[in-house]
């Protein structure tokens, strides 16, 4: 396959890069080869490639800030899609991009399945939603994956503030008050590569998206709180010289500008059933992430970025 990834060096696409090689020829492009807010730009790279399969790793993450730059965050997150959706038809490609949790309201009480009525309460939630239609819209063989608290070793994400606020304080204070499944960004990566690899005994990428394509939950099995993951985190990550206590707290003593939803588990039945596809529980996969953190500890300082 003639493969396009967009996004390369955020948590997914970074992985990404590496797992979709095999797969056949590649081009990832990041934010300095290609704008997303610029849809011309967009139509162009894509004519130009040419590719058999679009892989969309891009988003606008920052789900505080896009309450007051909600245009930026529907032009990456829902125009852009829109956009790449219609040029993967046009150039006879199939697309291939990842959703979010926060779609959903978080008041179901029990894990969302992907006929469940997306209703999200902020921003980043309803750009995601937005891309998500849009796609669905343009009528190209697609396969969109929605995922969950996504983290990994790159980039900015809950545990790397984790491991750098314990170096820091004295004591962590985290909400326990919300309720999710922790997602390694190379399970994601993994995950993906294991579906696109069905291809060739499918007839193609179009025929495969085409027949089993649409809509798919992706994200780790069990769940647990924000509190939960950071505590565990505390607990069993290498390298660590003084380990905090890590405090339970209710959302409301740690108000932030983007409501979340206070239960956003997936159900990840569908993609089991179509892709024979399911990732471990959240705890495994942090446990493989934090073996490759000893690699990085032994290797010299840790990058730490915040959620």
């Amino acid at each position: 396959m003639n493969i396009l990834l967009i996004g390369k060096n955020g948590q997914v696409g970074w992985e990404l890069a590496r797992t979709l090689a095999p797969l056949g020829r590649l081009t990832a492009l990041g934010s300095r080869e290609l704008d997303l807010t610029d849809a011309e730009a967009i139509r162009q790279t894509v004519r130009h490639l040419g590719p058999d399969l679009i892989v969309n790793a891009a988003a606008y993450t920052a789900v505080d800030r896009a309450q007051q730059e909600r245009e930026t965050a529907f032009a990456i997150n829902a125009e852009a899609p829109r956009v790449l959706a219609e040029e993967a038809r046009h150039c006879d490609a199939a697309l291939v991009h990842y959703s979010t949790d926060y779609v959903f309201d978080g008041v179901k009480g029990a894990p969302y399945q992907e006929i469940d009525l997306p209703r999200p309460i902020n921003v980043y939630g309803e750009s995601k939603l937005a891309g998500e239609r849009a796609i669905e819209a343009a009528g190209v063989p697609h396969l969109i994956l929605r995922t969950s608290w996504v983290y990994g070793l790159r980039g900015r994400n809950f545990l790397l503030t984790i491991l750098r606020l314990a170096r820091e304080q004295d004591r962590l204070r985290v909400v326990d008050d919300q309720i999710g499944a922790p997602t390694w960004s190379r399970a994601i990566a993994e995950a993906t590569t294991a579906i696109l690899a069905q291809a060739h005994a499918h007839g193609g990428i179009r025929a495969l998206l085409q027949d089993k394509g649409g809509l798919c939950h992706l994200s780790a099995g069990g769940q647990t709180s924000w509190w939960g993951f950071a505590r565990t985190i505390v607990e069993t990550a290498p390298g660590l010289a003084r380990r905090p206590p890590v405090e339970p707290i209710p959302s409301a003593q740690y108000p932030l500008p983007a409501p979340r939803p206070a239960y956003s588990v997936l159900d990840n039945g569908h993609l089991a059933r179509s892709f024979g596809i399911a990732l471990p529980e959240w705890g495994t996969l942090l446990t493989l992430c934090l073996k490759d953190l000893e690699a990085c500890v032994a290797a010299g300082p840790i990058a730490t970025g915040s959620r």
